[in-house]
């Protein structure tokens, strides 16, 4: 394998592990020079094994210069060094640096980092945006596509979240058991927003993107290997993360387009991702504390069972019912609709919809132009024009497209 090939691989894996051990080292407040550390030991990696090749064990020589980096870093600018031996129980500066990155470091470090990430001091969307660059190895570039905005404007928000970390002196530790469910609650919410922007991006092309959904699973599953997290919610969400992962292969069509459920191959469902799901949200069915990953984990196990029977989306619709009352959210009433529709037809389902009035959303007349297409030809080509009009990505538009051809066609 060439280090062209390797190396990007291993930035997403080793960046965040070696970031999260030096900023747990180091302080939150000197986050930036964690992350400097951590990017200019990969950039001396394309450079080194360009000319000298792979390392027998490439892991190992990150660690290895990483620390070193480290330690030449404070003790070359010992004004810093002595701030940071202030901060670490008065140490000395000329003490030697210990680094520890074993396995078991690196997983208390990611989890620490993830709490400290989602300090409710700075806004959710400076939290995904951290934690996209620091526990999932995203470019700036890459951040700056996913918010649909600039680089300038992504390193600035950036700052300004370091800044509010470091003014509100907020501690890479693990919350105590009086805060736990309080901020855990917001990284379940990053988690899933992260998740989210990677299974359906409204605003870039493509719309799915897994690694970002790989990402997100692979944080809230340490969330479940630790015992203190390992608690309902976060098993029903990362069982809703296994359920849509599941059915990955089979959303996106040939040319790109989105798949609807319903036109899916279910040959293509990865049936391990489904068992696992399972498994997770028999595991999050305990206690009496009933959350909304509990719901969308349930009505996204029902949409692993491919039969229209009257059963399946009797148990959907009442799902979205009890959802709709916990949190009231346009896309889960948009759902609900269409529920409704399979247990008491499009028309009575026309009806509900169009009681929701949500004229901005380019899924609403969607969803109006489905439940349209075996009723009105017109009314509904009408509806997914007016879904097209306001559709922000390519994808969605290709696929408006599609389905207006294929009813012009039949009529």
């Amino acid at each position: 394998m060439k280090p062209q090939e390797l190396l990007p691989h291993l930035f997403r894996t080793e960046f965040t592990k070696i970031t999260a051990v030096l900023a747990k080292h180091f302080g939150m407040a000197n986050i930036q020079l964690a992350e400097d550390i951590a990017s200019d030991t990969f950039l001396l990696a394309v450079e080194t094994w360009s000319f000298k090749g792979i390392p027998e064990n490439p892991t190992a020589w990150l660690y290895a210069v990483a620390k070193n980096k480290a330690k030449n870093s404070i003790h070359r600018q010992r004004i810093f060094a002595n701030k940071i031996a202030a901060e670490l129980n008065d140490r000395e500066s000329d003490v030697p640096v210990d680094i520890e990155l074993s396995e078991k470091n690196i997983t208390d470090s990611l989890l620490q980092m993830l709490f400290a990430l989602c300090h409710p001091c700075i806004p959710v969307e400076a939290q995904i945006g951290l934690s996209l660059r620091i526990l999932c190895g995203f470019g700036i570039d890459e951040i700056a596509d996913a918010f649909l905005t600039n680089k300038e404007t992504i390193n600035k928000r950036l700052f300004r979240a370091r800044e509010k970390l470091r003014t509100e002196k907020v501690v890479m530790e693990f919350p105590g058991n009086a805060e736990i469910d309080k901020r855990l609650a917001a990284v379940l919410t990053t988690l899933y927003l992260l998740f989210n922007e990677g299974y359906y991006s409204e605003s870039r092309d493509p719309v799915l993107r897994d690694d970002l959904c790989l990402e997100a699973m692979r944080l809230t599953y340490l969330l479940i290997e630790n015992p203190q997290t390992n608690v309902p919610s976060v098993n029903a969400l990362f069982s809703l993360m296994c359920f849509h992962a599941s059915r990955f292969e089979a959303r996106k069509g040939k040319s790109g387009e989105l798949v609807f459920y319903e036109d899916q191959d279910e040959s293509l469902w990865n049936r391990e991702l489904i068992g696992r799901g399972a498994f997770f949200l028999h595991q999050a069915t305990v206690g009496n504390n009933l959350t909304k990953y509990q719901l969308e984990a349930s009505i996204a196990y029902w949409h692993t069972v491919k039969t229209d029977s009257e059963e399946k989306w009797t148990n959907i619709l009442q799902l979205y019912d009890v959802l709709l009352q916990i949190e009231d959210s346009p896309l889960a009433a948009l759902n609900r609709a269409y529920a409704y529709s399979k247990v008491n037809g499009e028309s009575k389902a026309i009806h509900e919809a169009e009681k929701l009035s949500l004229n901005d959303n380019h899924y609403y007349f969607t969803l109006l132009g489905e439940l349209y297409k075996d009723l009105d030809h017109h009314r509904a080509i009408d509806n997914f024009e007016k879904a097209l009009l306001k559709a922000r990505n390519k994808t969605d538009q290709q696929t408006l497209r599609h389905k207006i051809e294929q009813l012009s066609k039949q009529h």
